[in-house]
C-alpha cells in the first residue's frame, strides 16, 4: 500500500533510534516460555515424508534443489531459484529469490525450519532475520527452529522491481495525499500513471507476475529446500496475507502457522482502505489522548482539541511547507507529514518522538517529522532509498487488488471514510488511485480463504492496531476452517514478540510443543 500507512517502520537517525527497523523487528519482550523439551527427533509433522513432491511434474527440478549455503556477516545465505510462471515454468527465465537463515541453536533436537514474512508487501525477510534474529521468538523457539527469511520476488535482492528514480520517487511520496479540487486530482492521477508505467517498463514480464499467490508458490519451493514436509510460519501485517494465501493453496502443508496483524485475503480495495483508515483514526485517538496525559502536548490541552489540531496541522503544511533540512527533498509537504506521523502510530514506544517531531514542526521546523518519514520510506536523509519498498507494495497490491480509473470513485471514497476517520479517510482513500490505472489485469483479485484440512492455525489481532485492524483477525478466524484467535487488548501494530508476555508464552508453547492456544484467549 504505498500512500496509504501500511508499511512497517524502520529506524531513523540517532535522534530517533528508538524507532525500530521493520515493524515486526520491534525488540521482543519474550514472554516467559516453557522449558518442556520436545523429544530428540520429533518435528511438528512427524511422520511425514522429508518433503513433499512437486504440484506438477514440470516444478520438479525447483522443488528438489538443494540450496548452497554460505557465511554472509551473521548469517547464512543461498539462492532459491522458481520459476517466473508457475503456470508455465521457463528455466530462461528463471528468478533468484534470495534467502537467508540462523540455525537453531540446539541442532540435535531441531525442530524444523521457521519461515517469517514482516510484512509489506516489499519488506525484506533478509534484513528481518539479520536485524532480528535475537528478538523473532522466544529463546525456546530460537533453540529448536532454524529461522528463516527471504526477500519475495521483486522485492530486495529478489530481482527487485525498480519502477522511478529516486528524485522521481521524492515527488510520488511528497505528493499531495488529499486532494482539494480537480487540478490536485489531475496532479496526484500524473504521479500514479508514472507509477505504473515505471513498473512496466523495468520489467514488463516480472510486473505480471508479482502476486501474492505467486509469492506463496515460491514460498512452498522453499519449503522442500529446506526439507521440511510441513511449512512453519510466522507472518506479520502483509505477512498474514501471504500466509492465509499459502494454506488456500497448500492446506495439508500448513504446519505451525501464526498470522499476527491480519489482511484478509478477501478484502476489496475499498474494504482495505476504509479499514485502515478507521485503524489509523483509532490509533490518533489514542495517541492525542496519551499526548495531553503527558503534558505539554504542541497540538492542544484536550483530546478533541489535539485532534483538531492535528488536522489544522496537515492543512496548513498543504498550504505552506515546511523547510524539511534535506537538500534532495528541501520542502515538508502534506504527503511527507503524514507518512512522518502515520510511522510513529506503529509503535506506542514512538510516541514521544512524534510529540518532540510535532512541536518542532509547529515551531516552523519540518526536520524531525521528515527523518520520521524517511524512516517509514526507507529513505536515507539526504536522498536515496535502501530498499524497493514504496514501488514494490504497488506492485503486488495491484495484482491482488484492483481498483477504479474513474476519479469520481475515489471522491466519494473519501467523503464516506472520513465521516468516520476524518483525519485518514480522504488520504487512504486516494492511495489507491496507482491501481485503478495499473497496467496489468489482477491476477489474484480478492476471495475468500477456508484452507480445508489444514493443521491449527493460530490468528492475532490486536484491539488497537492501526494499520490492520482487529475485526481483520476475527473475519479471518472465521474463515479458516481450523483456526484460533488470540487476541491482545493494546496499541500498536502486531502483538508477538513485541508487547506482551501472555501473547508471547502462548505462541512459544505452540511453536515449541504444538500446543493450540484456547480459542478466544485474550491478553
Amino acid at each position: 500500500m504505498t500512500r496509504r500507512p501500511a508499511a512497517t517502520p524502520r529506524a531513523r537517525s540517532a535522534a530517533v533510534s528508538v524507532l525500530v527497523a521493520l515493524v515486526a523487528l520491534v525488540p521482543a519482550l519474550s514472554g516467559c516460555t516453557s522449558t518442556t523439551e520436545p523429544p530428540v527427533g520429533t518435528t511438528p509433522s512427524s511422520g511425514l515424508p522429508a518433503a513433499t513432491a512437486a504440484p506438477d511434474s514440470a516444478l520438479a527440478p525447483y522443488y528438489t534443489q538443494k540450496l548452497d549455503w554460505k557465511k554472509c556477516g551473521n548469517l547464512e545465505c543461498a539462492d532459491l531459484r522458481v520459476p517466473l510462471d508457475h503456470a508455465a515454468p521457463d528455466p530462461a527465465k528463471d528468478l533468484t529469490i534470495k534467502v537467508a537463515r540462523v540455525k537453531a541453536r540446539d541442532q540435535s533436537k531441531r525442530l524444523g525450519s521457521l519461515l517469517v514474512n514482516p510484512g509489506g508487501p516489499g519488506a525484506s525477510g533478509v534484513d528481518y532475520v539479520r536485524n532480528g534474529a535475537e528478538t523473532i521468538g522466544g529463546p525456546e523457539v530460537r533453540r529448536y527452529y532454524d529461522l528463516v527469511g527471504f526477500d519475495p520476488r521483486g522485492v530486495g535482492g529478489s530481482d527487485p522491481i525498480d519502477c522511478l528514480s529516486d528524485k522521481a520517487l521524492d515527488g510520488f511520496l511528497g505528493a499531495d495525499p488529499t486532494p482539494d479540487n480537480r487540478a490536485e486530482e489531475q496532479a496526484l492521477l500524473v504521479q500514479a500513471k508514472a507509477m505504473a508505467a515505471g513498473c512496466q517498463a523495468d520489467n514488463p514480464d516480472l510486473v505480471k507476475h508479482l502476486s501474492t499467490a505467486d509469492a506463496a508458490r515460491d514460498m512452498d519451493i522453499l519449503r522442500a529446500a529446506v526439507g521440511d514436509p510441513q511449512l512453519n510460519y510466522l507472518g506479520k501485517s502483509y505477512g498474514t496475507f501471504l500466509g492465509s494465501t499459502y494454506a488456500g493453496l497448500f492446506p495439508k502443508r500448513v504446519g505451525r502457522m501464526v498470522l499476527d496483524g491480519v489482511v484478509p485475503p478477501d478484502l476489496t480495495s475499498a474494504e482495505l482502505n476504509e479499514g485502515q483508515a478507521r485503524g489509523f483514526q483509532i490509533a490518533t485517538q489514542a495517541y492525542v489522548e496519551d499526548c495531553v496525559k503527558q503534558g505539554n502536548c504542541p497540538l492542544g490541552n484536550t483530546p478533541e482539541a489535539a485532534l483538531k489540531g492535528l488536522d489544522d496541522f496537515f492543512t496548513q503544511v498543504d498550504r505552506q511547507p515546511l523547510p524539511s533540512g534535506d537538500s534532495s527533498a528541501p520542502l515538508l509537504t502534506e504527503g511527507w507529514a503524514r507518512l512522518g506521523v502515520a510511522v510513529a502510530l506503529y509503535d506506542q514506544g514512538a510516541w514521544s518522538i512524534l510529540t518532540d517531531a510535532l512541536r518542532e514542526a509547529k515551531a516552523g521546523n519540518g526536520q524531525s517529522l521528515m527523518q520520521l518519514a524517511d524512516a517509514y520510506a526507507e529513505r536515507r536523509p539526504g536522498g536515496g532509498y535502501t530498499g524497493n519498498l514504496m514501488e514494490s507494495i504497488n506492485a503486488v497490491n495491484c495484482l491482488d487488488r484492483p481498483d477504479s480509473p474513474d476519479l469520481s470513485a475515489y471522491e466519494k471514497h473519501a467523503k464516506d471514510f472520513s465521516a468516520e476517520a476524518p483525519t485518514w479517510g480522504a488520504n487512504l482513500a486516494w492511495g489507491a488511485l496507482p491501481c485503478g490505472v495499473w497496467p496489468v489485469k489482477a491476477t489474484n483479485p480478492p476471495h475468500r480463504i477456508s484452507a480445508p484440512g489444514s493443521n491449527p492455525i493460530v490468528v492475532v489481532g490486536t484491539t488497537r492496531d492501526p494499520a490492520t485492524i482487529y475485526e481483520w483477525s476475527k473475519r479471518l478466524r472465521d474463515e479458516l476452517d481450523n483456526a484460533v484467535l488470540l487476541s491482545f487488548d493494546g496499541d500498536g501494530h502486531t502483538a508477538y514478540g513485541r508487547s506482551n508476555t501472555c501473547v508471547d508464552s502462548a505462541i512459544d508453547a505452540y511453536y515449541v510443543q504444538g500446543r493450540v492456544p484456547k480459542d478466544g484467549l485474550r491478553c
